[in-house]
């Protein structure tokens, strides 16, 4: 026996391991109401839907339950039916994790997944309640009075002077600052972890809406300059992208030093997704993994990051604030003071549960802190050294309504940033496989023919309808708790109170427990 065949022998008897690796969803068809148009089969990019010689629909495997046949089906004979387990029951060794051990012990690699955690984590945010006026302090009807919602990223010290319109005429702050009409901006997000289409959607979501977006670490198209006066642009360790007319165009500059979904670890971009525009844009070889380095590897203490932070100033000749994102870890109350006394106009803070294009599984579920601690801990950290007043901070990851945004701020935010739930709006079924740049939907791949299934204009207009329901039900939340103005809400966690099972995590922010009384 040739050394070929032994080879091809070993690995006919490996595949009874891989086939113990079973489906999660299949795609259940209808068959007295197909009508044998393989709209189906052309539209599933991921090729678990095949067509024999008589039209008739078979599965083939790998349904990732991303619901784009179910959508375009013109008789709608599909449904995604989630399959049951088929592993003998066992509490610590979970089907996921028997899974996961079979695929590392088929490819010897690390495993890579998209979004944020699945791990059935609770949420923070739904153990919180918010609190409402009534006889002593009334409500405010936002239909018939003035309840603001506007705010500003930038450095924020000394008194400020409005004109007529809302905006700051003169202040005592030393820094730039910038205006959004509403308490919300669309995180960053690469071109390249997303497509041309969908970049351009969230830009001019952006414009439209008046906010802030970030551009991801992989620069600015300059098809994308258009939009420069509503973008904060990225520095992230391997400074792709990065050039002085860059950073001179946009209106705010920030360093990314880590990211909620992967803490301690450098962007990774897969050499399937690095086209020529992603090449071009990135000025990186075509084809190869764009990989940031964990550090940069210029930062080593905080006055490296300050030095940076000066450079960036002084490239930018003091004319646009420059934060610093940082993953939300166990001592980040102690790191936002030093980012804050290194010299930074604002911070944004990106909990575990963020989302994220690439990121190894291991790291993405068991690495971090919720956005929910680490939002109050900062905010709690920053007042009682007396540094609160000189920045912005921005909260994200896994803000999923209006209801989290609120809390997020009563918590101490000045801004939620959000990403997800905007892909959300545009068709994203959170299928977790972004990273395959195989995306059905054209939201996070580089195909052209799936690209072009994506329209910028409808994707703006669903994001823009998106912000703006929340922004209105910022005011109805503001009004029912009797405040006039959403700056007021800012670290008033007294509006908060705690409805959950673990009293210490209320203790740790800051946040009574139900039945407490003000004061």
């Amino acid at each position: 026996m040739s050394d070929g065949e032994r080879t091809n022998r070993r690995k006919d008897s490996e595949s009874i391991y891989r086939n113990v690796i079973h489906e999660k969803f299949k795609p259940s068809i209808d068959r007295n109401i197909c009508i044998r148009c393989k709209r189906c089969v052309k539209e599933c990019s991921f090729g678990a839907l095949e067509s024999d010689d008589d039209g008739n629909i078979r599965y083939k495997g790998n349904c990732v339950a991303c619901q784009r046949c179910v959508a375009t089906c013109p008789v709608k004979a599909i449904d995604i039916v989630h399959l049951p387990t088929q592993y003998p029951p066992h509490a610590s060794y979970t089907e996921r994790v028997r899974q996961a051990i079979t695929a590392q012990a088929t490819s010897g690699g690390v495993l890579l997944s998209s979004c944020g955690t699945d791990m059935p984590y609770g949420m923070i945010f739904d153990d919180l309640i918010l609190d409402s006026a009534q006889v002593t302090n009334p409500s405010i009807d936002p239909l018939r009075e003035e309840v603001e919602t506007r705010t500003y990223v930038g450095h924020r010290t000394g008194k400020i002077t409005l004109s007529s319109d809302g905006y700051i005429t003169g202040s005592d702050s030393v820094g730039p600052i910038v205006a959004m009409a509403m308490p919300l901006m669309i995180g960053h997000i690469s071109l390249g972890a997303i497509s041309y289409n969908t970049q351009l959607a969230l830009l001019k979501a952006a414009k439209n809406l008046d906010i802030l977006a970030g551009s991801g670490e992989g620069g600015l198209h300059a098809d994308f300059n258009p939009f420069a006066d509503h973008v904060v642009s990225e520095v992230a360790s391997g400074r792709f992208g990065v050039t002085a007319d860059y950073l001179q165009r946009t209106v705010a500059v920030e360093i990314k030093i880590g990211q909620g979904a992967k803490p301690g670890v450098g962007g990774h971009l897969p050499g399937e997704k690095v086209t020529d525009l992603i090449s071009s844009s990135r000025r990186i070889p075509l084809g190869t993994d764009a990989l940031s380095p964990y550090p940069h590897h210029d930062i080593y203490s905080i006055e490296d990051l300050q030095q940076l932070i000066a450079a960036l100033k002084e490239s930018t000749e003091h004319r646009v604030p420059v934060g610093v994102k940082i993953a939300a870890v166990h001592n980040v109350g102690a790191i936002a003071s030093g980012v804050v006394r290194a010299g930074a106009d604002f911070i944004t803070l990106d909990g575990f549960r963020g989302g994220t294009g690439s990121s190894p599984r291991v790291i993405r579920d068991h690495a971090g802190l919720p956005i929910e601690v680490a939002t109050a801990v900062v905010d709690k950290r920053l007042t009682a050294e007396g540094l609160r007043n000189r920045i912005t901070l921005i909260a994200g990851g896994s803000i999923r309504s209006s209801a989290d945004m609120i809390k997020a701020i009563a918590l101490g935010a000045d801004v939620a940033s959000v990403c997800t739930s905007a892909l959300i709006a545009m068709g994203c079924q959170v299928c977790q496989s972004c990273h395959r740049g195989v995306c059905a939907w054209g939201i996070t791949t580089q195909r052209p023919d799936l690209v072009s299934r994506l329209d910028p204009d409808i994707g703006a207009a669903r994001v823009t309808r998106l912000y703006t329901a929340w922004n209105e039900e910022l005011k109805e939340m503001l009004g029912a708790m009797g405040i006039d103005s959403v700056e007021s809400l800012v670290g008033n966690r007294d509006r908060l109170r705690y409805f959950g099972p673990n009293p210490k995590i209320a203790e740790i922010m800051g946040v009574k427990h139900v039945g407490e009384g003000w004061g």
